[in-house]
């Protein structure tokens, strides 16, 4: 059995033997191997593949097994990278422009607003220029510069609504499809669907993923088997020291080796105890994955392999893109490594209620020039075509000011990019009202977006189906249509 192959035990050879199991532990021995089987299941993926190298997109892969394992339809991306601008921008700031907004800054809003809002505000223009940008025309702000630049790339979705008013349920939906219930993350649904790329590497990885508004459920697995919940790296934004908790033990290799495989034999024996169990399954599977990623991780988080032209071009030589550049950096290793499904969190900076310019400048700063360095790189890599970005927040930015200078949360209408070989380039689809308050046509829920996503990825969302309390539940609910119109 080679070094890219599973480490496997199967039922019946667990029951007929039991694993080996050392019974002179002593209560400082289980609190230590205890305590590190707990920090490994944070570095979760279940591994299917057998090769490192990337397939083409097509009707089939392949499992552990070497079984053809057909996909719904025929896949677009091999892919996702999620740029996750938690907060909330402003798509009248960014790639909505209203010149009525513009025309009658100040002015009150001249229709009804949400019911659950109680004010007659004003209209507030923001100060950023729009312009036509490239050969596309597509309507973008100079308040993000470099993704103006690559506007002949871009997908913009401009009648996206959700479901919730608050952080907590928005972000919910847009990383889970609930707003109020524990559901698995997307890029759980997409772990459980196609597993990974790499066979020593997990199929899900979260960026500077948040601790708040839900926190770990926002790149959890829920019901689904541990194995497809994400392996987080940093926190809130923030790339931190780049490296996978629990996965680089002090001391000898061989001792955090000799740890792992006596955590492997406990969890054998509790599974040999107790008859199948998915939950000890998965968590054997962890176990078996973190092991292998000692080996394979390191390389494909060392960044100064990078050249110091590629580390310039994201910034990770200045103090305002450092931290973010480093993140989209890492996400281009990950995904040329076969990672599925990756997150780049902001953090949750772009919530401007107030000092709406300074705020969304500061942000914009600080993501812009990364991710379009991010969109060039996969371009020279030969990655384009069968990657898919989604850049955006939980909902937009209301056109009305909040207090004196800010925005509130707008749920009812707002924008997300897209990007990549799997839809039309330079191309907008859909509309809000005349002051961008509402989407009005051709609108896209969030559920639309995500039975998008998974159908890029070769995923029927009406197929993709996970039975648990008796009955069977999909990322889309019983909601969801792909919008075909924007897709290549």
């Amino acid at each position: 059995m080679n070094q890219y192959q599973r480490r496997t035990l199967s039922n019946e050879n667990r029951k007929q033997s039991g694993p080996w199991l050392p019974t002179n532990l002593t209560r400082r021995d289980f609190g230590v191997t205890g305590s590190f089987a707990l920090g490994s299941l944070a570095v979760s993926g279940f591994v299917p593949w057998t090769t490192a190298e990337a397939a083409p997109p097509s009707t089939s892969d392949l499992d552990s097994t070497g079984v053809v394992r057909p996909l719904h339809v025929p896949a677009r991306a091999r892919r996702v990278i999620f740029l996750f601008m938690h907060g909330g921008p402003s798509h009248v700031d960014t790639f909505d422009y209203k010149p009525l907004l513009a025309r009658d800054d100040g002015k009150p809003l001249p229709f009804s607003l949400p019911p659950n809002i109680d004010a007659v505000p004003k209209l507030l223009n923001g100060p950023w220029k729009f312009s036509q940008r490239g050969d596309s025309g597509l309507w973008v702000s100079d308040l993000l510069p470099h993704m103006a630049e690559q506007s002949d790339s871009l997908c913009v979705i401009r009648s996206m609504h959700t479901k919730g008013q608050s952080h907590g349920q928005a972000v919910g939906m847009v990383n889970t499809g609930s707003d109020n219930l524990v559901r698995p993350s997307v890029g759980a649904w997409v772990s459980y669907a196609l597993g990974s790329g790499h066979p020593d590497l997990p199929a899900h990885i979260a960026i500077g993923p948040a601790t708040a508004h839900g926190g770990p459920r926002n790149y959890g697995a829920a019901f689904l088997p541990a194995m497809h919940q994400a392996t987080a790296i940093g926190s809130n934004g923030r790339f931190g020291s780049g490296k996978i908790p629990y996965l680089d033990a002090p001391g000898d290799p061989r001792e955090a080796q000799q740890r792992f495989d006596l955590v492997q034999r406990m969890n054998e024996l509790h599974l040999h105890r107790s008859g199948p169990d998915r939950e000890i399954e998965g968590a054997i599977e962890a176990m078996d994955l973190a092991s292998r990623m000692r080996e394979a991780a390191p390389e494909v988080f060392d960044m100064s392999r990078e050249s110091e032209a590629t580390q310039t071009a994201y910034g990770i030589d200045q103090k305002a893109t450092k931290s973010f550049g480093q993140s989209c950096l890492l996400a281009r290793r990950l995904a040329e490594a076969g990672v599925r499904f990756i997150t780049v969190s902001s953090g949750q900076v772009w919530d401007q209620h107030s000092n709406l310019i300074a705020g969304h400048n500061k942000n914009a700063l600080a993501t812009d020039l990364p991710i379009a360095a991010l969109m060039n790189d996969l371009k020279q890599r030969g990655m384009w075509d069968d990657t898919l970005i989604v850049w955006g927040g939980e909902f937009g930015r209301t056109p009305v000011v909040q207090g004196a200078n800010g925005r509130d949360h707008n749920p009812q209408g707002f924008s997300m990019v897209l990007a990549g070989g799997a839809v039309k380039p330079g191309f907008a689809y859909g509309e809000t009202d005349d002051y961008g308050y509402y989407s009005l046509h051709n609108r896209v829920h969030m559920h639309d977006l995500h039975a998008t996503i998974l159908h890029t990825l070769g995923i029927d969302h009406e197929r993709l189906t996970y039975r648990y309390a008796g009955r069977d539940f999909r990322l889309t609910d019983v909601h969801g249509r792909v919008v075909e119109e924007i897709l290549t």
